[in-house]
């Protein structure tokens, strides 16, 4: 039987060869005694070299080749049939992490047996803190008021402002619904729990899904300020303003990844939402969906 270890890092790639170097340097930067891990880098059929990189560069990396692009959480799986950690750090290859924060993040959630994932504050590389690294669940209320701008008016509001809760003190530590992807820390035993990531969803709402099923579970998701980490945003998509002079993503890509995207929120509503709300609800939520995805794939071909 395979020795268990303190963590996994796993690390999904695609098409970001140059970006995945930076994250794997900052990665080797946060080393530290005491501490066994492993890190696994997942290449989602990549086409611009980044397998043959880490090989040269990384050989200490643990490569797994996926033949066809298995998205997000289909990729993020196929690391975890591989990782011995007892805590799985999810890592994005357009992120990177300060030298201290895995320590940091580590010794936080193992002062308290209760939390089962924990989501660093998440500095953009254009500035500013990234949203997502602070948000509550999309209930109909909140995603009315965030697509609307109501949240953006009205940041500090408890009403308007549920999905991103910025009405939160972001420089200390507190509960909140969910984390992302982009960096996500969690407790093996809550993930054995809950089940692995949910392949139904290709790209984009994987990570709320996951959040809401630990949190069904018992388990407190935290939002942990005093680690670090930094997120170019949206390099594989191309979806981003944040990234556009870094990604490589297509048009095809574009167009693909926002289908997939406005299907994240169909199946995010159904799977945990449509039983708790009357027809009249779901009816205009899915409306509201098919309308913001069709502009939002218009917006990709014109792009």
């Amino acid at each position: 039987m395979a020795k268990k270890i303190d963590l996994s890092i796993i690390i999904l790639n695609y098409n970001t060869k140059n970006l995945l170097g930076d994250c794997l340097k900052s990665v080797e930067k946060a080393k530290t005694d005491g501490l066994s891990w492993e890190t696994i880098v997942v290449d989602n059929a990549s086409t611009d070299g980044s397998p043959a990189m880490v090989r040269k560069e990384f050989p200490e990396v643990l490569l797994r080749e996926s033949k066809k692009n298995l998205g997000f959480a289909g990729g993020n799986n196929l690391g975890l049939k591989k990782a011995l950690g007892r805590y799985i750090l999810f890592l994005n290859s357009d992120t990177q992490i300060t030298p201290d924060s895995l320590v940091k993040i580590m010794k936080f959630m193992e002062e308290d047996s209760r939390i089962g994932a924990s989501t660093p504050k998440t500095i953009l590389f254009s500035g500013g803190m990234d949203p997502d690294c602070h948000r509550g669940f999309p209930t109909p209320w909140a995603s009315i008021c965030y697509f609307l701008g109501l949240e953006k008016l009205f940041p500090k509001s408890k009403i308007f402002g549920q999905y991103h809760q910025f009405y939160l003190d972001l420089n200390k530590t507190h509960e909140i619904d969910a984390g992302f992807g982009t960096f996500m820390f969690v407790r093996r035993k809550a993930l054995d729990q809950v089940g692995n990531w949910d392949e139904s969803y290709f790209f984009y709402g994987e990570d709320l899904d996951l959040c809401y099923r630990i949190k069904k579970a018992g388990w407190k998701i935290m939002f942990y300020p005093e680690s670090l980490a930094t997120h170019h945003k949206g390099a594989s998509s191309g979806l981003r303003r944040e990234s556009k002079d870094v990604s490589q993503a297509s048009q095809e890509i574009r167009i693909k990844v926002a289908k997939a995207s406005i299907k994240a929120m169909e199946i995010f509503y159904e799977k945990f939402y449509k039983d708790k709300y009357p027809a009249w609800v779901t009816l205009l939520v899915i409306l509201g969906i098919k309308v913001k995805g069709l502009f939002r794939i218009i917006y990709q071909y014109f792009k």
